[in-house]
């Protein structure tokens, strides 16, 4: 898998042909952005895109979660971080600004070669037997999610790092992050890493960690643990949504996926931008650049909001 790495971290500065003579008379300017794994693909995509349209921007990117975002831009040391759950009163209070940029969600993830993988897809699991996983350790073996006895432990996985997946993951379950239990793995890539390897692992992952973008398919040995959403112990043809990346995004843009876990994602920095190029990459972000949204595994946030997002920066 293309993210298969613990830190990442890009640079990126694209050449092309007769760009030093078009831009020779331009001043070099330079956005940095760090912060959630959640938007780091389609911030990759908006830097290419934004880059070959402006060659006097350069903009450097690196994902370490979303803790480091929000971290590295209240103390200004990037001009944007990228935001993967919604920010607290105690961080608007330092001067957290945020913009909604896309839309996605995360999903409980499982091993394809699960041996209860049959029944866990045709019956799913309800948001009390998560509880019952992720946060009391009622239920620790996986036929317990059936009722029967069995000595298969679940092996569970959860971040390491804050993170906006982890937190919305546990608000879905109404908790915190550091209450979920599970072996702590730093970012989306190592939990769908770590599952993939495991055949008893459960974890959770943010959608372009689950599905290709490409062949809009599930990457190879990774499952989605289908959500009972009502409860009645078996998967209706509602609530099954999760055969490729355009299904379980409509879910989630019809609302049908609740939120959390579906969530908002944003760039944020302290206080509002002042300087025009940073300004001018979000006005671009939010107006052409939503055409790379969806193409690259996200949702489009509707467009009441999308105009009330414009607004934050004009």
């Amino acid at each position: 898998m293309r993210y298969r790495i613990h830190i990442i971290s890009l640079a990126i500065a694209l050449i092309l042909c007769g760009c030093s003579g078009s831009s020779g008379d331009k001043k070099q300017t330079t956005i940095n952005i760090s912060g959630a794994f959640a938007l780091y693909p389609l911030t990759v995509k908006w830097a290419e895109a934004y880059m070959q349209e402006h060659p006097e921007v350069r903009i450097n990117i690196s994902a370490g979660g979303a803790g480091k975002g929000m971290t590295d831009a209240l103390s200004d040391m990037v001009d944007l971080g990228m935001f993967s759950r919604e920010v607290s009163k105690e961080e608007q209070q330092k001067g957290a600004w945020k913009v909604a940029v896309a839309r996605d969600a995360v999903l409980p993830t499982i091993n394809i070669s699960n041996p209860y993988l049959e029944k866990l897809l045709k019956k799913g699991v309800t948001k009390e037997q998560l509880q019952g996983i992720f946060l009391n350790k009622t239920i620790t073996c996986w036929e317990e999610i059936f009722g029967d006895m069995d000595e298969m432990l679940i092996n569970l996985y959860t971040r390491s790092d804050a993170c906006g997946a982890a937190a919305m993951w546990a608000a879905y379950l109404g908790a915190a992050q550091e209450d979920l239990a599970g072996t702590g793995v730093f970012g989306d890539p190592g939990v769908a890493d770590a599952v993939k390897r495991d055949m008893y692992g459960l974890g959770f992952n943010n959608l372009v960690y689950v599905f290709d973008v490409k062949t809009k398919k599930k990457y190879e040995g990774i499952e989605v643990l289908p959500l009972d959403l009502n409860g009645n112990r078996i998967i209706d043809k509602k609530e099954d949504f999760y055969s490729d990346i355009d299904a379980i995004a409509a879910a989630v843009k019809n609302g049908i996926y609740p939120s959390p876990p579906a969530r908002d994602l944003y760039f944020i920095s302290h206080q509002k931008p002042q300087k025009k190029h940073v300004l001018d990459f979000l006005t671009w972000v939010l107006s052409d650049g939503q055409q790379y949204v969806e193409t690259a595994g996200y949702i489009a946030i509707p467009g009441k909001q999308l105009k009330e997002e414009l607004q934050k920066i004009q």
